[in-house]
């Protein structure tokens, strides 16, 4: 066996460096990933708990209610049918807050899972925000709130406004902003709702007079892995996910949400949509119903079907 020369040796060392130094940067690569995938399984971890926590609150205790409001409901006498009235009353309210949780976890659990994706439709925005708001008709009157709606778009011939984008996520953005409202809703009992288009983007706000929210929780209100102190997103007094929620699905339709707020002066939140480029022939008008499709031109009023 012959000896290397030097500029072998130097050659060889250098090669082995080299490799060394590829094999390092996989290492420090693959440390990155396993950083990522654990802090992944951190949120996960974190959600699991969180959602746990709240589903006790938000399922539970309005099932309990439910149940013992129906066997008191069964011990009335005939002659008391006022107290059944009364009764008859919470147990919608306790059914209407349930459904509207469970609409916003089925939700959250297919946002973790992937499997949403937009179903775009002709939308009727004027027609499926008086629908929102008539769905909360008992919340708003129970605690005495009006609810204000200035539509500021103007349609051709007075037709209905036409929207392209996802009726069931648009219905349950506005729902998830209204519900906060509601429940946060203290000195003047006001909402109130705006909807108009600018540049082609339909913008909705929706302002309130309640408690508002501290500039250290904005930074933090759409994280659903984050536990707010107080403020609008009901970790205390609801579900907590409805804000992380809307982020989500506005993020799925290339939209945005933003917050002006300061503490006691209420809060306001404005969404804003690009419409869908997509073509489409079927119409919504309150983003539950079954929808259709019409070949023809659409100028019959929706209050019809």
């Amino acid at each position: 066996m012959r000896d290397l020369t030097d500029k072998e040796l130097i050659d060889e060392l250098k090669k082995r460096f080299e490799q060394n130094k590829s094999v390092l940067k996989e290492v420090q690569e693959l440390n990155k990933e396993l950083i990522e995938v654990n802090k992944k399984l951190e949120n996960s971890e974190a959600l699991k708990s969180h959602f746990i926590s709240n589903i006790t609150n938000e399922i539970i205790n309005p099932f309990a209610s439910i149940l013992a409001l129906s066997k008191n409901i069964l011990s009335v006498k005939k002659e008391n049918w006022k107290k059944v009235f009364s009764m008859v009353s919470l147990i919608y309210s306790e059914a209407f807050n349930l459904d509207f949780q469970l609409r916003n976890i089925f939700v959250a659990a297919r946002l973790e899972s992937g499997e949403i994706f937009p179903e775009i439709l002709n939308v009727d925005i004027k027609h499926l925000t008086e629908s929102v708001i008539e769905s909360f008709k008992f919340e708003t009157k129970r605690k005495k709130i009006v609810v204000k709606f200035q539509f500021n778009i103007k349609s051709e011939n007075d037709k209905p406004f036409f929207f392209k984008t996802d009726p069931e996520k648009f219905r349950l953005i506005l729902s998830n902003l209204l519900s906060n409202a509601i429940k946060f809703s203290i000195e003047k009992k006001e909402i109130i709702i705006d909807t108009r288009i600018d540049n082609d983007k339909l913008i909705v706000s929706v302002k309130d007079y309640g408690t508002g929210i501290s500039l250290e929780n904005q930074k933090i209100i759409f994280d659903r892995f984050k536990r707010l102190d107080s403020g609008i997103n009901s970790i205390h007094r609801g579900h907590g996910l409805g804000l992380s929620i809307n982020k989500a699905l506005l993020d799925l339709l290339s939209g945005s949400i933003d917050i002006q707020s300061k503490i006691d002066e209420g809060a306001s939140f404005t969404i804003s949509i690009p419409e869908s480029e997509s073509q489409v022939s079927g119409f919504a008008f309150d983003g539950n119903e079954l929808f259709f499709d019409n070949d023809k031109d659409f100028d019959t009023e929706p209050d019809t079907f």
